[in-house]
């Protein structure tokens, strides 16, 4: 008697093997797009053209996170860390292409070496005039680019930098000047931007392996470290344009994840190290409530706040006694530049300035932020405190619409802690809104509708969540793994 064969199937055998391939392979076809992506300058001339190969990014993004929920999970790390390499490696394939927020860190940290205070001198005051080169400091015909910035009294050939705001002294907080310091003195003479695009990218790096640290301590599944580590908006926004975020970022997911552990003392180190994210950009601020969710008693509290406070406090110190103008920059002009205290002069408050008149649109994003972070603080996990700073972070993005689209670096990583790939709709809009704001024009109407449509996202996703009882369980991890982490 002939021994009975079991047929192979497609659905035991050819699926997986068919989504083992399909994984690298959106992964290379992601890479791909991210490198034509980079080097197209399109910024000034082709809006359009840009933002569409933005969004085939996303597209391609979203396939390859699709075929990861499939790869064995004993090849997951392995493939995830092969692919934040290779996607981080694409925003060195040209100069800063969106942004030229570098090229002040450069500068920044040029003059720091020279001993000069970053707060005391706008570039192009004439007392570190010593300073400048041709790179920074195009002179002639180099200053024809869209991108230059003219310093005015410099005689008949005509000088410029590179340098956005050239006649307003640096923005930037402690930590962030200190690294900005710390590249400039690791910098080989005439290395340009790629020593600040290494160090974003070693950064951006450093964030996936933190990402993967906290998931595996936690026993959640380490495919949601792709949310940050593929992410397009990470090696366009955090590389190539070298955004001093992805510092704060990564001490933010640092921090968060020692909060998460228990006891005062894992609280009062996670609560230093979100105070120097906070001291990196002030943005990080925003997860604070977070990080205080499921609070009862004052001195878990404190264990948090009085860190954090207490090294913003003691990092501004030596450049408090070191300079002899403001350390606080131009940080009030900004908040007036970008509109924030006056709704009717920009596009901030787009969504909450369809349904409210303008003058109502500060009072009640205040009164709603503190409605959400008293909510994460009395309902949130103790557990999970990035839970909690995603919805207070997301939230706030909502309310404010911001128009620069690195902002979100600090969003898509707390993405990746909490795994509910809704909130990432609210990247792509502030990437629409940043670069179809000079195509279209009407820079309110954009804001309104690209956030808007990121609010339905967030909504419909949440609503289907709950009706198939899911609550806020992984939502990249396979059937096996999702019943074995609940």
């Amino acid at each position: 008697m002939k021994p009975r064969t079991v047929p192979t199937t497609p659905a035991t055998f050819g699926a997986p093997t068919a989504f083992a391939f399909l994984a690298p392979t959106a992964l290379l076809a992601l890479t791909a797009a991210l490198v034509l992506t980079v080097r197209h300058d399109g910024y000034f001339t082709d809006g359009t053209g840009l933002f569409l190969r933005y969004a085939a990014c996303w597209a391609l993004f979203a396939l390859a996170l699709l075929a990861l929920r499939k790869v064995p999970t004993g090849h997951v790390v392995p493939l995830l860390l092969a692919g934040a390499l290779t996607v981080a490696m694409t925003g060195l394939v040209a100069p800063p292409r969106t942004s030229t927020d570098s090229y002040r860190y450069a500068w920044d940290g040029r003059v720091q070496s020279a001993g000069i205070s970053p707060y005391d001198h706008a570039p192009q005051d004439p007392g570190p005039a010593r300073l400048r080169d041709p790179w920074l400091f195009p002179t002639g015909t180099a200053c024809a680019g869209p991108d230059r910035a003219p310093i005015p009294g410099e005689g008949p050939v005509p000088h410029c930098t590179r340098i956005n705001r050239p006649a307003v002294h640096t923005i930037y907080p402690p930590v962030a000047e200190a690294y900005f310091l710390a590249v400039d003195q690791l910098s080989p003479q005439g290395a340009r931007h790629k020593p600040l695009q290494i160090g974003a990218g070693l950064l951006s790096l450093g964030v996936t392996g933190a990402l993967l640290l906290i998931l595996r301590r936690r026993g959640l599944d380490p495919r949601r470290a792709a949310y940050w580590a593929w992410c397009p908006a990470v090696p366009i926004e955090a590389v190539n344009n070298a955004h001093v975020d992805v510092l704060g970022v990564l001490l933010t997911v640092i921090g968060l994840g020692l909060v998460a552990q228990r006891g005062l003392r894992h609280r009062a180190a996670g609560g230093l190290v979100l105070g120097a994210a906070v001291a990196t950009k002030l943005m990080p601020a925003v997860v604070l409530p977070g990080a205080l969710s499921g609070v009862r008693r004052v001195r878990d509290a404190a264990a948090v706040l009085v860190p954090a406070a207490a090294f913003v406090l003691l990092a501004y110190l030596p450049y408090v006694l070191f300079s002899h103008d403001s350390v606080l920059g131009y940080l009030g002009g900004y908040v007036d530049e970008e509109g924030y205290d006056d709704p009717s002069a920009g596009s901030r408050y787009a969504l909450l300035r369809l349904l409210l008149p303008d003058s109502w649109a500060f009072p009640v994003l205040l009164a709603a932020m503190a409605g959400v972070s008293l909510y994460v603080m009395r309902r949130g996990d103790p557990g999970r405190p990035w839970s909690g700073a995603l919805l207070v972070t997301g939230w706030a993005f909502v309310l404010l619409t911001p128009g620069y689209s690195w902002y979100v670096l600090l969003l898509i990583a707390l993405v990746a802690l909490d795994g509910r790939w809704e909130w990432l709709g609210i990247a792509l809009a502030g990437a629409a809104v940043y670069l179809l704001a000079p195509v279209v024009g009407h820079r309110p109407a954009l804001s309104a509708t690209a956030y808007g449509a990121a609010v339905l996202v967030i909504v419909a996703a949440g609503a289907v969540r709950r009706r198939r009882g899911t609550g806020e369980r992984d939502a990249t991890a396979p059937v096996h793994d999702r019943v074995r982490n609940s």
